[in-house]
């Protein structure tokens, strides 16, 4: 058993995989031979991920607020609290909050063969975004 005391760092979500404020939370990493990840990640109003990609997919689970998500090609969905997203592996996609509300999931990865969890590509367009319908 091991336990890890709340030490966690908060750190802000670099400009090349995001749009907007968001700010991550680790909170497991197993050891070996374990690729097994999950983060908490927190996207303030209007903030989303680039497109995106997992190896072996994603699973995101909305804690908190109201969110967007689009695979590419879909429409896009919004997302409330207890909704559980499947983003299938290589399906190109993003996430992220809707524009006057924020929005917290928990993102559960799994690293493949060669330790790649995400591929990241290009930012989401304000034009792709605003095509998310109404959140109210």
């Amino acid at each position: 058993m091991q336990i890890t005391r709340s030490s966690i760092n908060t750190v802000k979500g670099p400009a090349d995989w995001f749009t907007g404020d968001v700010y991550i939370d680790a909170v497991a990493a197993a050891p070996p031979p374990s690729r097994v990840s999950a983060n908490l990640v927190h996207f303030m109003p209007g903030a989303r991920t680039h497109w995106h990609r997992h190896p072996l997919s994603q699973t995101v689970f909305v804690t908190e607020g109201v969110g967007l998500c689009q695979r590419r090609g879909g429409p896009v969905e919004v997302i409330r609290p207890g909704d559980r997203v499947l983003f299938e592996a290589d399906e190109e996609h993003w996430h992220g909050a809707a524009p006057n509300r924020l929005m917290v999931h928990l993102a559960i990865n799994e690293a493949d063969a060669d330790h790649d969890v995400v591929h990241w590509l290009t930012p989401v367009t304000d034009e792709e975004y605003a095509a998310a319908p109404a959140t109210d």
